[in-house]
């Protein structure tokens, strides 16, 4: 087929219009927010849903290969952020997520984000810039706010960890090859911000069996959590493959 043709019958098509109309759950309680937030997608791609997607007694009705997004817009510990954040990725793996919030602290970003949080985005946004956001979102990106970058850039001048903050203490450099095969593969698993339940179903195994090597993987790595073990990956997991 002439390159033209395929440019104007394929490619100029997805330049003009990347996102088709995108499946919209919000997790919220307030109703003035949810009111709010309501009328800044109206009219947009994202059509919001009055399905109770916190509901887990509920079947979830999604389109198979249809995009869809997931807001969180709730006032949450760091701890509840990222237990919603695991329940959400369990429930939908495809969705992307974005946390409506402000205020939130530069650890609690990159932690949420190495769980899996496709983005942040104020509550003070414009109209505009709020759909533009998500817009990137669902082509792939990671979106966070200018001061959060403003941030990471910040705190240039002290020992960081790649994904941008300093490394917990507990965190100690090890050898790679302390793991096993099974253990890299979960490991890996674990930067995506995968699930337990996500993890044994990716690799085939039983979730008892993940939760097992999970354990093994924090005392290889002296590690306190998951989240400790995550960044430990991302500075050495890496680093090996480059090395490679």
């Amino acid at each position: 087929m002439d390159q033209e043709v395929i440019y104007r019958t394929q490619i100029q098509p997805l330049v003009r219009d990347p996102l088709p109309s995108v499946t919209t759950h919000l997790i919220c309680r307030n109703t003035l927010l949810r009111t709010g937030i309501g009328q800044i997608l109206s009219g947009s791609r994202f059509i919001l849903t009055d399905e109770a997607f916190d509901d887990p007694s509920r079947p979830l009705v999604l389109l198979e290969g249809a995009p869809a997004l997931i807001l969180l817009c709730e006032s949450l510990s760091l701890d509840a952020y990222l237990e919603e954040l695991e329940k959400v990725k369990a429930r939908c793996p495809s969705a992307r997520v974005v946390i409506l919030a402000d205020h939130l602290d530069l650890r609690t970003v990159v932690q949420l984000c190495t769980f899996g949080l496709n983005g942040l985005c104020p509550t003070a946004m414009s109209q505009a810039a709020l759909l533009k956001a998500l817009e990137l979102v669902m082509l792939g990106e990671t979106f966070l706010p200018a001061s959060v970058s403003f941030e990471l850039l910040e705190q240039g001048s002290c020992r960081l960890s790649p994904v941008g903050i300093p490394m917990p203490a507990s965190v100690v450099p090890g050898s790679v090859s302390k793991l096993s095969e099974r253990e890299t593969e979960i490991l890996r698993c674990l930067t995506q911000g995968a699930s337990n339940k996500l993890i044994a179903r990716e690799l085939g195994l039983a979730e008892a069996t993940v939760k097992v090597h999970i354990k093994a993987i924090l005392r290889k790595v002296k590690a306190d959590n998951r989240t400790q073990a995550a960044m430990w990956a991302q500075a050495h997991l890496i680093s090996a493959d480059c090395a490679g």
